[in-house]
């Protein structure tokens, strides 16, 4: 029996019911990526390249594995003033870094450098800042990157299953106009001898060269640029064929299309209400309408991506962005971003300054990390059709998606549905008759601890989800619930399900 094309799903709260409908059948809406949710290490990392040693940490590879496969962009305000200089000395901790690594086979077990982490550790808070501090004043210095860097950065990247997308300093110029490329070319020279498969990028928020350098460059030069870049890697038959990524434009704000690098809120000045604001989420789904429709109107069909994206710019916002409370946005935008047509989305960062990252200077996941790794392995990137009517959708905000195909316990037709409520009371959904006899897995988050939603630790079905050890992820243990249950979301809560044996025509 042929399923409807929109099946309504009712909603039981506070006396009202109000209907979804499920879009099971025909086409999906949109595809995205295989690598949609995607990750970010800022160029700041390399402000002193001694740290960008604690990348490998062989729990930070693990937590970066867990999420592949993906992107990850090295980038960021600090791409425009590293210079890379393949004569200069490492420092010690880079030398001893690379020496222990070169006595192991690629991506095989790594002997701890503990005495040379620790340091590091302990002077990270310093490290971190100055690197906010020197944001914030938006005054920048030049900084050498070494071979050893690359080196570090390209095995963290391949042996986490991640494709790296290097940004080549822009603001390097003959005369204040044309690109400058000797640097990038010995950068060049240098990976390919390395033999590194690495796609590229020029550059980064070009339209805001002016504040942070004082040089100012149109569209028209730009777009030389890139073409100068291009015919740079085709000399290389490594490189010949490589990605080449942007320029990045962004939020549209008036008269001018800036970096699509985008954030919701300040972080300075971001309060809880914000995370929790259906006003604040709305205004993401307007500015990526506002560049789609730019793009629509002069390369139609162009792949748009969130190239560097979180909750709050700035670094964050303290005691927020690492917190429950800020898995609101995050879960929200991912869901937006599949249904408004953006193809890859960027998380700023895995690691490094800030409050914004998906793990911690000591190594934990936050719970935005358990969030994003329950997308990967629950969500497939065939997006679906989803209404409601009866329930304020700004407050209720559902997503539907084919299950990832790869998911071992599921099959090819099942769909995942994701929820956030908003409400300060518990919101409950029941299928419809046509699926009653369907089992759901419920995959619900919530904050754990007297801290509540601004806890900095999750819980999936009751179970606080951490680290079994150094190397070792726990399961993500779902929940069954038999046929007509109804599901229930908790106040200020967010959550998966997974509807089985569903046979959706669109995700088959």
């Amino acid at each position: 029996m042929l399923l409807p094309r929109l099946l309504p799903l009712l909603l039981l709260s506070e006396g009202q019911a109000a209907v979804l409908r499920l879009g099971l059948r025909g086409t999906p809406r949109g595809e995205v990526s295989p690598a949609f949710l995607s990750l970010t290490l800022d160029a700041s990392l390399a402000r002193d390249p001694r740290y960008v040693a604690l990348l490998s940490n062989p729990k930070l590879l693990a937590l970066a594995t867990a999420l592949s496969p993906g992107f990850l962009r090295f980038g960021g305000t600090e791409t425009d003033f590293l210079i890379f200089d393949p004569n200069k000395d490492s420092t010690l901790e880079e030398r001893i870094l690379w020496e222990l690594q070169a006595q192991q086979e690629a991506c095989g077990s790594r002997p701890a450098f503990a005495a040379v982490e620790r340091l590091l550790l302990a002077q990270w808070p310093s490290q971190e800042k100055l690197i906010l501090a020197e944001h914030n004043r938006k005054k920048h210095k030049n900084t050498t990157i070494t071979r050893n860097t690359l080196d570090i950065l390209y095995s963290f990247a391949n042996c986490s299953g991640f494709h790296l997308i290097f940004g080549l300093n822009a603001l390097l110029r003959k005369d204040g106009l044309q690109w400058d490329s000797s640097n990038a070319q010995e950068l060049l020279d240098y990976c390919a001898s390395r033999r590194y498969n690495i796609s590229w990028e020029l550059g980064n928020e070009p339209n805001s060269f002016r504040k942070k350098s004082g040089v100012y460059i149109d569209g028209f030069q730009l777009g030389q640029d890139f073409i100068h870049l291009r015919h740079l890697l085709s000399n290389y038959t490594l490189y010949r064929h490589a990605k080449l990524y942007g320029p990045d434009v962004g939020q549209p704000r008036k008269h001018t299309q800036r970096l699509l690098r985008s954030y919701y809120v300040n972080g300075r000045s971001a309060t809880r209400e914000d995370f929790l604001s259906p006003e604040v989420l709305d205004t993401f789904a307007t500015a990526v309408h506002e560049v789609l429709e730019i793009v629509d109107g002069t390369v139609p069909n162009k792949k748009v991506w969130l190239g560097e994206t979180s909750s709050a710019y700035g670094g964050g916002a303290p005691r927020l962005s690492n917190t429950y409370v800020a898995g609101f946005m995050w879960l929200d935008k991912l869901g937006l971003s599949a249904r408004q047509g953006i193809d890859v989305v960027m998380r700023q960062v895995f690691f490094g300054a800030g409050t914004y990252h998906l793990v911690d200077a000591n190594f934990e996941p936050l719970p935005d990390y358990w969030l994003s790794l329950l997308y990967k392995k629950l969500v497939g990137t065939k997006v679906l059709q989803v209404g409601l009517t009866g329930a304020d959708e700004r407050k209720l905000r559902v997503y539907l998606h084919c299950t990832n195909p790869l998911h071992p316990k599921y099959r090819e037709g099942d769909v995942t549905l994701f929820a956030l409520n908003l409400y300060n009371v518990t919101q409950h959904l029941q299928l419809p008759n046509h699926l009653l006899s369907k089992h759901v897995d419920q995959y619900l988050l919530l904050p754990h601890g007297k801290a509540n939603i601004l806890s900095r630790s999750i819980e999936l079905n009751g179970r606080v989800l951490q680290m079994v050890d150094d190397k070792t992820l726990p399961e993500l243990t779902e929940k069954p619930l038999g046929p007509g249950s109804i599901l229930g979301l908790p106040a200020f809560s967010y959550g998966f399900y997974v509807i089985k044996n569903t046979k959706a025509i669109a995700c088959i």
